[in-house]
């Protein structure tokens, strides 16, 4: 069977969008599909065609971004025009797509209608986008209003990646939307070495560490201003990692004291790394995101969590001692979650015992096995 994913983006580009999605055709081609992925070429010295596993070949047409992370196809290029009609030279058996306001999304939509192909899409959000600028979070709302619904509306199946998107897509769609939660590659994470030299250097720091794309809606700049707010001899304790990149990098440099660290662009392998010396993990993000990978490994490498409900947290320390889950993306909220974590931090459910939870409700067989089911279904 012959799959075709129009991905927004893909690595090497590194965020958990394009985490999920290549692991999920990692794994899916071992149960013998053949895919395509037609993706952007972010970075631009990210190879054009490239075969990244037995049954899985990547085409990149060239893209650029006028909002950071929201990239666009080079329409007036020959070169898009020659790989995207390349697609319709062969027949593939479904059509998968990623999140609703990516433009991939429409080329899918195009695809599957003029091709009459089965197409299902996988959607990330659980919100309206909000992004630093008002006029951009106004446009990416009147997308969703508009052609955001249209590509719900449309599609054969949308899965939901968390019960978050679920309800999200309800908004649009009154289908019943299949939910499945990603896996997390656990060998991975278990081959990475911690940063030790980096905890020897903060001896006695508590660390807390964030990662992510920097958006507005990732609250961010709360947990900052919620530091900046604590008394002094705690703040003189606290060491802040900010593992990432993104439209408002050099706004939270500007309003950051000698308590935050900024790692810029860094490897999902030093991510982890550093996730591994962490005593905290603040999830700060307001409503938007889908599932966070990024939580999802922390928990599984010990990080106790300081999380508002967003990006699927609630659904996965409501019942669980692995943190503490406060009620929102404010400041204040922020500042008292990290406060009683601080004082409580040795009262939680052991590292082994995240491990455990982590493995048993995000493996990849699992879902996998709801996908493969599901297309076949479809066709």
């Amino acid at each position: 069977m012959k799959i075709l994913v129009f991905s927004p983006y893909y690595p090497p580009h590194i965020g958990g969008l394009e985490n999920h999605a290549d692991e999920f055709n990692y794994h899916l081609a071992r149960l013998g599909y053949e895919i395509s992925v037609f993706t952007p070429r972010i970075p631009i010295d990210a190879k054009e065609i490239e075969n990244r596993y037995k049954n899985v070949k990547v085409f990149r047409f060239p893209a650029f971004e006028i909002i950071p992370n929201y990239p666009l196809p080079k329409l007036w290029s020959l070169r898009f025009w020659q790989l995207f009609m390349t697609l319709f030279q062969q027949k593939f058996d479904v059509v998968i797509s990623r999140t609703r306001f990516f433009v991939t999304t429409p080329m899918a939509f195009l695809f599957s209608k003029l091709k009459n192909t089965k197409w299902m899409h996988i959607e990330h959000g659980s919100d309206f986008v909000r992004l630093s600028s008002q006029f951009s979070t106004l446009l990416a709302r009147i997308y969703d209003e508009t052609l955001g619904r249209l590509m719900i509306s449309s599609s054969d199946i949308n899965v939901s990646i968390s019960q978050a998107v679920q309800s999200f897509i309800k908004r649009f769609d009154k289908r019943a939307s299949p939910l499945i939660y990603r896996g997390i590659n656990f060998g991975f994470i278990n081959k990475v070495k911690p940063r030790i030299y980096f905890r020897r250097k903060y001896k006695g720091k508590i660390l807390l560490s964030f990662s992510g794309r920097l958006y507005k809606w990732k609250g961010v700049e709360n947990t900052i201003k919620a530091i900046k707010g604590m008394s002094e001899p705690l703040k003189r304790r606290i060491i802040f990692i900010i593992m990432g990149d993104g439209e408002d990098l050099d706004r939270l440099k500007n309003i950051a004291d000698n308590y935050v660290l900024f790692t810029g662009k860094i490897t999902r392998q030093e991510v982890i790394s550093f996730l591994k010396i962490s005593d905290v993990y603040i999830h700060s993000s307001f409503s938007g995101g889908g599932l966070s990978t990024s939580l999802l490994e922390a928990i599984y490498c010990g990080c106790r969590i300081v999380a508002t409900p967003g990006e699927g947290a609630k659904e996965i320390l409501n019942d669980n001692n692995f943190g503490i889950l406060i009620k929102e993306s404010s400041s204040a909220a922020i500042k008292a979650g990290i406060v009683d974590m601080c004082e409580n931090i040795k009262e939680l459910s052991s590292s082994k015992d995240q491990q455990k939870f982590v493995e048993a409700n995000f493996n990849w067989q699992n879902s996998i096995d709801k996908y493969n089911l599901l297309i076949k279904t479809l066709v």
